[in-house]
């Protein structure tokens, strides 16, 4: 199998994956992902190590030198390429589990909660309190938003052109059925993880209502088989959005971030998230409830075509 083969064979889809990574993080990833393959070490020790890496990254963000702040840059790039070869790794190995996708949501966690404290630490002396503030809300008010949404939508669009199988699209009601159907006593973590997740995951639900009565309308008539026509015209009015959602997690930030690092003004960063992210949120958020409401309308002529 050619070089390239091997890359496109690492990818959730095409359709999903950014111009940066494309050619950049996940060619670097393949690469380390043969190198760590070839001793047998497992996706979810790397993910570990892009966690320190991340972490390490935004230590350095504490320092305003040039030197500190290039070193915590490459760090971050790093941890990056990592968090692609533990995927990319998963999927050639089959070595996927849900343990895994745990850790790989908790990396990027780890990532920026490290970051912003170092920065407002720095900040601290001439910001005083505000910067705190604005970093909370910058952090577990619009981030978390952006980056669930982002990651929802991307799989609602995996769902369709692959289904089921392809796509990591949970739901509430099933982690939380799953959740009490498990007894504690030897299921401590993993409770508290679905208890978490599920969470997670019915916030993201309640930011999508029009989806999900669409979801919930396709499961009653089609089930798991959807109709061809339907997935092609979903896709197609998704493919389009799929730019925005990967502009809301973390290359785009991550750009932004380094820059203002090397300007001397991390404080941009916060604000950038605010306005600016926010902003593109509620418009990708409009574009595809509206599309989801476009579908249901049309239903009768889906079921018709079966």
């Amino acid at each position: 199998m050619s070089n390239n083969r091997k890359l496109e064979a690492t990818f959730k889809s095409q359709d999903t994956e950014e111009w940066l990574d494309v050619h950049f993080t996940r060619p670097l990833g393949l690469l380390w992902a043969n190198f760590f393959n070839r001793f047998n070490v497992h996706p979810n020790v790397v993910t570990v190590l892009s966690i320190i890496l991340g972490a390490a990254a935004g230590v350095m963000f504490y320092y305003p030198d040039l030197v500190h702040t290039c070193v915590g840059i490459l760090l971050l790039v790093w941890a990056n390429i990592y968090d692609s070869t533990d995927g990319q790794m998963a999927r050639m190995t089959g070595k996927k589990t849900r343990w895994g996708r745990i850790l790989d949501g908790f990396a990027g966690d780890v990532w920026f909660f490290t970051i912003y404290f170092f920065i407002c630490l720095r900040l601290t002396p001439v910001w005083g309190v505000w910067i705190w503030l604005l970093a909370a809300v910058s952090g577990f008010v619009c981030h978390a938003r952006q980056c669930q949404l982002a990651d929802y939508y991307r799989n609602v669009h995996l769902y369709f052109l692959k289904g089921e199988g392809g796509s990591e699209l949970d739901s509430y009601e099933r982690l939380r059925e799953e959740f009490r159907s498990l007894p504690w006593r030897g299921n401590l973590v993993w409770k508290v993880f679905l208890f978490s997740y599920g969470n997670y995951t019915r916030t993201q639900e309640r930011m999508t209502p029009a989806f999900q009565a669409l979801k919930h309308a396709l499961d009653a008539r089609f089930g798991r088989r959807l109709p061809a026509r339907l997935r092609d015209d979903f896709r197609a009015a998704s493919l389009p959005l799929m730019k925005y959602a990967n502009i809301l997690t973390f290359n785009t930030r991550a750009v932004v971030l380094y820059v203002v690092l090397l300007a001397g003004v991390p404080w941009v960063y916060f604000v950038f998230e605010v306005t600016v992210m926010n902003v593109l949120l509620l418009y990708l958020r409009s574009r595809h409830e509206s599309l989801c409401r476009r579908l249901i309308s049309q239903l009768d002529t889906y079921e018709a075509a079966v």
